[in-house]
């Protein structure tokens, strides 16, 4: 191989490199998006509103079982 050979195989590996970072950094900046409360429609809110009725829940059987 000569040396235009050698430079083009490490631009394209730098390439395949740099495409492959680019895309992680955007999978975890998106995945991280979802769990941060924004006002009902990310991950985060409905397990909130989940935790909120199960102990709603739990109130109603405690005052039932009391009574």
């Amino acid at each position: 191989m000569n040396p235009s050979n050698w430079a083009g195989l490490i631009v394209s590996i730098i390439a395949i490199i740099s495409a492959f970072t680019a895309a992680v950094r955007w999978l975890v900046k998106h995945y991280l998006a979802e769990l941060k409360p924004n006002s009902g429609s990310s991950l985060r809110d409905s397990v909130d509103r989940l935790e909120r009725q199960v102990e709603e829940i739990y109130r109603i059987l405690l005052t039932r079982n009391n009574s």
